[in-house]
């Protein structure tokens, strides 16, 4: 009874230490193993497919809510699809400024955005962005989405400036202040991470108006 009862205590401390150990790697994981097939598929010099909201199951997942990345310079996988989406936004086909994960069917918050505020105009990548402040200034401007082909409409209220923060790639994490154009980039590309498209402000527009 008592070599029993000790075993059953030894299978039952190493199932928890096992339990936990599961949950600690579960939790380090970037990507589903879906999400992990479709970043794979291709190298990294290789465009994914950009998802359309005229497609029901792409729309469906453009309507999602993303979730954060764990932002590790070490992960060759979260490397890959970094590269792979950079790729994207600036492919022949797409010739993008702006592009999220969502749009290639990657439910994680990374966006890549081509900043018209800094000499050069580079493409930078941002992992977890949030926007934390909306100026009440609002500006207008005529925006188009590669998910949502031919066609574009004008909105009129983004705000002129916002607050972001925001993880890099080298796990540091930033906040900044963003005006003009390069703000819109943002509040559109960020959108995205919540399941929402510019034609959604575009209705906000209207039944403000009324």
């Amino acid at each position: 009874m008592k070599f029993l009862f000790n075993s059953l205590l030894f299978l039952s401390v190493n199932f928890l230490v096992l339990a936990c150990s599961s949950t600690r790697h579960k939790n380090n994981i970037s990507f589903t193993q879906s999400e992990i097939n479709l970043i794979m598929l291709g190298d990294s010099t290789i465009p994914m497919r950009v998802f359309k909201i005229n497609n029901k199951s792409d729309s469906l997942l453009l309507r999602t809510i993303s979730s954060n990345v764990k932002a590790n310079p070490n992960d060759p996988i979260l490397q890959h699809f970094v590269n792979r989406l950079y790729r994207t936004v600036r492919d022949s086909m797409s010739l993008g400024i702006g592009i999220a994960a969502p749009q290639v069917g990657v439910l994680k918050n990374i966006i890549w955005v081509q900043r018209f505020d800094k000499e050069e105009f580079p493409f930078e990548v941002y992992l977890n962005p949030k926007i934390t402040q909306y100026s009440t200034q609002k500006q207008t401007y005529t925006e188009g989405c590669l998910s949502i082909p031919n066609r574009s409409e004008t909105l009129n209220n983004r705000s002129y400036e916002i607050v972001i923060e925001y993880d890099t790639m080298e796990n540091t994490h930033k906040t900044e202040s963003i005006e003009g154009f390069t703000s819109v980039i943002f509040q559109h590309e960020i959108d995205h991470l919540y399941g929402i498209l510019y034609l959604d402000h575009l209705e906000k527009d209207v039944i403000d108006s009324e």
